[in-house]
């Protein structure tokens, strides 16, 4: 399976650019050097727990979990955001410790070289690893892309500041540089604890919404009046989408039925991601006739003018559209 091959390259490419880092350090002293090594430490392990996390989140659902294993891929960011923060704390000890204390560095045009090298391959397989968490809808891999590539960003960074010092011949200038990397790595851990800490709550993804209100738009038929109450719960790749359909009235139980399952079948057909859809149906109550496309209705009162786009805020409202309410 292309995930589980995708963690497998990140864990081997990311060992070996955390042995050469680690010899860098070594080699120069340079505590900006050691942030660097102590991140790919962070990367590593994260890229081990990715791997468990994926084998357990693509199991099917079962009697236990009957809504899959995918949330599991959120714990899997959680942990990877806090090594991220202890990986921040150990940073700014060291650099601090160095301020005071002074620090001798030696060879650092060598180590530089080793560093650069890293940040390209670090580049290259960021750019890799997002394009196929993206790919297949997976968050483990998504976020472990975003947080390689802001790696290769933050190397990039640590790369001219190393440079001035070599310029300049200030050694102070290194732990000041690794401080200003612990600060990213701060942030970076962060934004991915904030997100899945979202997930895990099934905070509200207004992009979602819109990509399944452009859907709902698409596809949507006469009979299919209007839509409200959407929303989604993300079990890492799999979503389940609920949300209310107002149809005609008059429709008996078996119609209302087969209708809303056709359009469910043609919604989840163009979704971007695994999942299903629930509809509840609402009858109409005659509130609904102007915008009401349905040629042949027994019990319309108005004149239809014309079909309203789906907007967020109405797809997201957990009532009836009020200007339909009754």
């Amino acid at each position: 399976m292309e995930r589980i091959k995708t963690a497998w390259i990140s864990i081997i490419v990311g060992s070996i650019l955390m042995l050469l880092k680690f010899w860098a350090f070594n080699m120069t002293e340079s505590k900006a050097i050691l942030s660097d090594a102590l991140e790919s430490i962070v990367n590593v392990v994260a890229a081990i727990v990715a791997l468990i996390v994926l084998r357990i989140s693509i199991k099917p659902a079962d009697r236990d979990h009957p809504y899959g294993h995918g949330k599991a891929e959120y714990f899997s960011m959680a942990f990877e955001g806090g090594l991220i923060t202890f990986a921040a704390i150990a940073i700014y000890y060291e650099s601090i410790r160095a301020l005071i204390k002074g620090i001798e560095l030696d060879r650092l045009s060598d180590g530089l070289l080793i560093i650069a090298g890293c940040g390209v391959a670090n580049g290259i397989l960021g750019l890799y690893i997002l394009r196929t968490g993206k790919k297949l809808n997976s968050l483990t891999l998504t976020a472990s892309g975003i947080h390689i590539l802001s790696d290769f960003w933050t190397s990039v960074g640590l790369i001219l500041g190393l440079f001035l010092v070599t310029l300049t011949g200030l050694n102070w200038l290194d732990p000041i540089t690794a401080l200003v990397y612990g600060a990213v790595l701060l942030y970076s851990g962060y934004k991915i604890v904030r997100q899945s800490m979202g997930g895990l709550m099934d905070e509200e993804d207004f992009e979602v919404i819109t990509k399944v209100g452009a859907l709902f738009q698409k596809h949507v038929f006469p009979g299919i009046i209007r839509i409200h109450h959407t929303r989604v719960i993300r079990s890492g790749s799999y979503h389940h989408i609920d949300a209310h359909v107002v149809v005609p009235e008059y429709w008996d139980v078996e119609k209302a039925h087969n209708e809303t399952s056709r359009f469910e079948k043609s919604v989840i057909k163009e979704y971007y991601s695994d999942g299903e859809i629930h509809f509840h149906v609402d009858p109409c109550r005659q509130a609904y006739c102007e915008a009401c496309d349905v040629s042949d209705c027994p019990v319309r009162k108005k004149i239809f003018i014309e079909r309203i786009p789906f907007s967020l805020e109405e797809l997201t409202d957990p009532n009836e559209p009020e200007k339909f309410r009754v």
